[in-house]
């Protein structure tokens, strides 16, 4: 108490009491401070009702690794697509034939190539996007924890895969560079 009341000026006459601004600073910074809950709906916050066990069942379903998987499958799938027709529709070599150089393809064979070069690349996409949705979902369950370092353990996992079949130098490239697109990615979204 070193600030609770000033020294009395005569000796032998009682103390004054404290001051109030003492006692005020003792119950806001001292040891007397009680620790505050933060609770939304005291702040004016909208009340949120009890979930229902079909809403619970929705949360799990959705949280499941089965419909994590297949979400990004179908994402990627869709994204590939995309990408595919995109690409075919800007490459100058569709229907290019060497024995005529000068001719301009047709229609139906720049249609032909968009619809093939979609198809191939909506597939790898849908297969990549599959595995690492898998392979982030069992190293989270394993690891028991939501954090970036899932998916750049998966985006290795993934990568490394993809290349290894090109050989061991292409997988650890793979490995790498997919675990720091990973990193890359999950450190702008979060």
């Amino acid at each position: 108490s070193i600030m609770a009341a000033p020294p009395p000026s005569r000796p032998g006459e009682p103390t004054p009491p404290p001051l109030q601004y003492s006692l005020l600073l003792q119950h806001l910074v001292g040891d007397k401070r009680q620790p505050r809950v933060w609770d939304p709906a005291t702040l004016g916050g909208i009340p949120c009702p009890p979930k229902s066990e079909e809403q619970k069942m929705v949360e799990r379903v959705m949280e499941s690794c089965p419909f994590k998987a297949a979400l990004a499958c179908v994402g990627g799938f869709v994204l590939g697509g995309a990408f595919g027709i995109f690409t075919a529709g800007i490459d100058t070599n569709v229907g290019f034939d060497p024995k005529d150089p000068y001719r301009t393809p047709t229609a139906k064979e720049v249609l032909k190539d968009m619809g093939q070069r979609g198809i191939s690349y909506a597939k790898n996409f849908a297969i990549v996007g599959a595995m690492f949705s898998c392979t982030e979902c069992m190293v989270e369950s394993y690891r028991g924890k939501s954090d970036w370092k899932n998916s750049v353990i998966s985006g290795c996992i993934t990568g490394g895969a993809i290349g290894f079949r090109a050989g061991l130098k292409a997988g650890v490239i793979g490995c790498g560079g997919f675990a720091a697109f990973s990193a890359a990615v999950d450190y702008y979204l979060r």
